[in-house]
């Protein structure tokens, strides 16, 4: 089966909705491509060996969470944007992306979907941007233990093992907030509001003595590692409504 690629982007923008806050890279088409999709290839970044590999799977449609273009970078293209570009021409694939509306879905968003895997409840927003939030709080009931956390952080990143620094592992966890990606100075709202843990992707050097002085338990579980659930869930999403075929790709990241 395909679907028009205007009717495929238009029910992504839909789904994710009218999303305010300002972002650090445009969302929805970056690149064109053919008029009909018949096959979608899921990915967190848009780097050279994943378009790549999306040509490899005779993709019509790469969706990622990372696009081609953020603020602050050439406006010319550079020979690394060329790199990426170019199959994506040779091949006919088109390249949408979201960033933060796929953060910060209540739904659909990378923090949401990786609080079900860690098995959080009472989920609410956390995580102050620009009048609105980007990721999710929540409980454990009962409380878990620090290697219980990292346990269910490994589990649900596909064997990752996280970075957990705890100043009492022996403390009972019974709150955490999470913010995917690189969000370490969102500990310092996870104390304000007394959670007992934070979890991000990417782990900052100062993070260290806020964790210890906290005090806090910090998990950092890979920027990539925690990205990779929301635009996963987007093409399984297209797959179900339009009958198109999806195929996640995870080019490894260690970061």
């Amino acid at each position: 089966m395909s679907a028009s690629t205007s009717e495929v982007i238009e029910f992504i923008d839909d789904l994710l909705g009218d999303y305010a806050l300002p972002d650090f890279a445009p969302n929805g088409l970056q690149v064109p491509g053919p008029d009909k999709v018949q096959r979608v290839a899921t990915g967190v970044s848009a780097h050279g060996p994943l378009i790549d590999a999306a040509a490899e799977a005779k993709a019509d449609l790469l969706l990622v969470h990372h696009g081609l273009f953020w603020k602050g970078q050439p406006l010319e293209i550079t020979p690394i944007q060329r790199r990426r570009l170019a199959p994506l021409f040779e091949y006919r694939i088109a390249l949408a992306a979201y960033h933060l509306p796929l953060d910060a879905h209540p739904a659909h968003g990378n923090n949401a979907l990786l609080a079900n895997a860690l098995r959080v409840e009472q989920q609410s927003p956390f995580g102050s941007f620009e009048g609105g939030h980007l990721g999710v709080q929540g409980v454990f009931p009962g409380g878990i233990s620090a290697a219980e956390l990292s346990d269910r952080v490994r589990s649900a990143t596909g064997g990752r093992e996280p970075l957990v620094i705890s100043p009492d592992p022996g403390a009972p966890i019974g709150s955490i907030g999470i913010v995917s990606g690189a969000a370490s100075d969102y500990m310092l709202e996870a104390i304000d509001l007394g959670l007992d843990a934070f979890l991000t992707g990417e782990p900052s050097e100062r993070a260290f003595g806020i964790a210890l002085d906290g005090p806090i338990t910090y998990v950092a579980a890979g920027h990539h590692a925690t990205e990779t659930f929301g635009v996963k869930r987007l093409g399984e999403l297209l797959a179900q409504r339009f009958g198109i075929e999806h195929i996640a790709l995870d080019i490894d990241n260690p970061i």
